[in-house]
């Protein structure tokens, strides 16, 4: 099988583990176990060469799903939908994830471990800035102690978040690296 072969079936597998998981009820999972997408994200930055495919696995996972988790809502199966307001805004963040992927040199065991921290940390900092910017989850003032009020509601996610990233992103980086020389083999000349 070639290369491209691989990497295309990986990366399929990827998205369709991915949105499978995010698809699971969450009163079916760990609630402490959030969804592998942030995770993702930064990997497809680090590794993928192709920014365009980089950004197109997180976001066709998170698309996958989000249809999915829409169609159990329809069927009354789930009791939040695949389609919200606001969504858009999670795929652009998911976006970003994806930027901060570009700077993670995945050779290197200290730039993944700051990447798998600036990844939540920067979502956690834009989507509860969001939250609060539009009046959702617990409606806070729109003050400076209403924004802090908003991260502070947030924090038990933000934990979630890195322990999440944590578990995913060590399998996804760990899992490349291991199976790297399966994906290229030196070639030995004789």
């Amino acid at each position: 099988m070639k290369r491209s072969s691989q990497l295309v079936l990986l990366f399929t597998l990827l998205i369709a583990i991915s949105a499978i998981y995010r698809v699971i009820p969450f009163d079916a999972r760990p609630v402490w176990l959030g969804a592998p997408q942030l995770a993702i994200a930064l990997f497809a930055g680090s590794i993928i060469k192709d920014r365009k495919w980089a950004f197109a696995v997180p976001l066709f996972s998170m698309l996958i799903s989000d249809l999915f988790i829409q169609a159990l809502y329809s069927a009354g199966a789930v009791v939040y939908p695949g389609f919200y307001k606001g969504m858009f805004i999670n795929y652009v963040f998911i976006s970003l994830l994806t930027v901060v992927g570009f700077f993670v040199n995945h050779r290197k065991a200290g730039s993944v471990f700051a990447g798998m921290v600036a990844a939540p940390t920067v979502y956690f900092l834009l989507s509860n800035f969001a939250v609060w910017v539009s009046g959702g989850g617990l409606q806070r003032p729109k003050t400076p102690a209403g924004l802090l009020q908003c991260y502070v509601d947030g924090l038990p996610f933000y934990g979630y978040s890195l322990l999440t990233m944590a578990i995913f992103g060590t399998a996804l980086f760990a899992g490349y690296f291991l199976f790297y020389p399966v994906l290229n083999p030196v070639k030995v000349k004789a």
